[in-house]
Formats: structure tokens, C-alpha cells, sequence
């Protein structure tokens, strides 16, 4: 029997400390412990989080028949200076365009994103504060 909430990733050593990974039969990307090949774990993790609550509010305003023209996210985190050198804060900046866009709805769809439905944020630390700024472009 196969549980529908659980998922499953396999890393392929590529030598050096680069990896590629993925769900196995599944697309892959390569990984880079040093990030001088391709994004560092650490990266990764920022990636996750700002595709992860990306994904949630173009889902939201679509839900909300607005049509998004242009939508960027820049994440960003400060890390602890000691090992682990866990990140202590993160930040993202929604960067939208699109039709009907408003900035009430914008912010309601970030959100949620970042306090109900974004497993990736929601799954690290609760005591990593988590902040949020949204640009309504033209």
C-alpha cells in the first residue's frame, strides 16, 4: 500500500561534494555542496521556500480569477554564524503584475501562503522569523 503523503528524493554523488537528486524515475538537479557548480544546499532550501509559497499564491489569485502578467520572488536569509549555521531569519520580496491585481489580495494570498499552506516554510523552525514584503508592478 502506498501512503499519498509521503514523499521520496535519491542523491547521486557526481563527485566532489556535487550531487544529483531527485524523486527517483523523476526530473533531476544537481546540487553542490561548495556552490561553485550549481546552487548549494543551503540555496536549495531558499529556492524550495520561495517556489514552495510562489506556488501557493499563483494558486490563490488564480482562485481569484486575477490574471498574473509577471511574478518573481527574491528570497533572501541571514544564517547563524556557529555550526550549525542554521538560518535565523528569512525574508522574501513578491514581486507581481497582472490584471486586476490589488494589494489587498496580493497580501492576502502571501499570506496564507506563509502561515497555512507552504509545507516547505512551514517545516522548518517556528522560531525563524519570516518575513514578507510585496512590489505591485506595473
Amino acid at each position: 500500500m502506498t501512503e499519498v503523503n509521503r514523499r521520496q528524493a535519491a542523491l547521486q554523488w557526481t563527485g566532489g561534494l556535487r550531487f544529483n537528486c531527485g524523486p527517483p524515475g523523476g526530473p533531476q538537479v544537481s546540487i553542490d555542496g561548495d556552490g561553485k557548480e550549481a546552487p548549494s544546499p543551503v540555496t536549495m532550501l531558499l529556492c524550495a521556500a520561495g517556489a514552495c509559497s510562489g506556488a501557493d499564491v499563483v494558486s490563490i489569485l488564480e482562485k481569484k480569477r486575477i490574471k498574473l502578467t509577471r511574478f518573481q520572488v527574491d528570497v533572501g536569509g541571514r544564517r547563524a554564524p556557529d555550526y550549525p549555521k542554521r538560518f535565523v531569519e528569512l525574508w522574501l520580496t513578491f514581486r507581481l503584475a497582472g490584471e486586476g491585481l490589488t494589494e489587498i489580495a496580493a497580501r492576502h494570498a502571501v499570506d496564507l501562503s506563509v502561515q497555512k499552506y507552504c509545507s516547505v516554510m512551514l517545516s522548518l523552525n517556528p522560531d525563524i522569523p519570516i518575513t514578507t514584503e510585496i512590489v505591485i508592478e506595473s
